[in-house]
């Protein structure tokens, strides 16, 4: 099978519905989340030491999520029935969250993203889903998408925040805080 079809070679691809430029709102936003895939799948290949084993799992039901949230945003036009991203997604991530939290050190400062290889992968996953999470939105300002799209993903940031975190936790690195920054988290 070819891989290769020519049919976008003018400057336009197909989505669920339709063609459009490659340039599209609605393929920035689907391709920052496959941008976004790709380094949470170098985050879980640093993931091999058995003290990473629970978020590794996790990371690799995230992935296949990001495939369902790609694929909700590459709709055209979609019956609400038919999504895939649901709420439960982003209450079971807040779960995971409080979970990881549990283990951090408490915030005084901001942090700089860093610590461990580990630790800068997943903060690169956090400012990727970020910027998905904006390109949706803008997506979601001129035409009709999943708006549990957008919380799954504002969600899944902090997730990335907190595991970031804890691969430094796990591996006995701090976290380095910004040294400028004032004492702005409260216990």
């Amino acid at each position: 099978m070819a891989i290769y079809t020519r049919t976008g070679d003018q400057g336009e691809t197909s989505v669920i519905g339709g063609r459009v430029g490659k340039d599209d709102v609605r393929v920035e936003a689907y391709g920052t989340i496959d941008e976004l895939n790709c380094f949470v799948g170098q985050a879980r290949s640093l993931m091999a030491d058995e003290k990473f084993a629970d978020v590794r799992e996790q990371l690799l039901e995230i992935q296949h999520e990001l495939f369902d949230c790609g694929s909700d945003l590459a709709f055209v036009k979609l019956s609400e029935g038919k999504y895939k991203v649901k709420s439960e997604m982003a209450e079971r991530l807040e779960g995971w969250i409080d979970t990881l939290q549990a283990e951090n050190p408490q915030l005084e400062r901001f942090i700089l993203p860093g610590g461990s290889e580990l630790s800068s992968v997943v903060h690169v996953c956090r400012t990727v889903c970020r910027r998905a999470e904006r390109r949706a939105v803008t997506l979601g300002r001129s035409a009709d998408i999943n708006p549990q799209a957008v919380i799954y993903l504002n969600r899944l940031s902090d997730y990335f925040f907190a595991l970031a975190r804890t691969a430094n936790t796990r591996s006995g690195i701090a976290d380095v805080e910004y040294v400028r920054s004032k004492k702005v988290f409260r216990n």
